[in-house]
């Protein structure tokens, strides 16, 4: 029986680079949100993934906790699914008030770093699939143009 290494295969869906770690997701959400510390800026990743968990639902979720760091895919899969969608200003009103003086201003800065700084780790398709299933608005807070039909 031979003892060679076999090489991991991973099955993640997207295009993405596959050795993102969290520190490295919480550097490009400094970087982002211009926060001066990697702490705060964890601080506030922990926050809006955590605020998120709570709205992407079905496949969607499961691809993006797998596309994700283990640290940020333990804080989108331990959310229990709202019963119901937030427009983005209420989503934007929950992380606010989940944050300790945050007013609205400053928690859609905090939701924009975060989650502009996505795309490029899991993908433009999976953003496509989430983006989806949230009600119009979201977009922005992805860093992507809302662009929707006139009624």
């Amino acid at each position: 029986m031979s003892t060679a290494t076999v090489p991991r295969v991973t099955t993640k869906p997207h295009a993405q680079v596959d050795d993102v770690t969290w520190t490295q997701l919480i550097e490009a959400v400094r970087q982002s949100g211009r926060y001066a510390t990697l702490p705060e800026a964890e601080q506030v990743t922990r926050t809006v993934l955590s605020a998120l968990g709570t709205h992407v639902t079905g496949d969607e979720r499961v691809d993006l906790a797998r596309a994700l760091p283990g640290e940020a895919a333990r804080l989108i899969a331990a959310q229990i699914p709202a019963t119901h969608r937030l427009t983005a200003a209420r989503f934007v009103d929950e992380v606010a008030a989940r944050t300790p003086g945050a007013t609205s201003a400053t928690a859609r800065w905090d939701v924009s770093s975060v989650l502009s700084a996505l795309p490029p780790l899991i993908g433009d398709g999976l953003i496509t699939r989430i983006l989806a299933q949230l009600p119009p608005g979201y977009a922005l807070l992805f860093g992507r143009a809302d662009l929707t039909p006139a009624p």
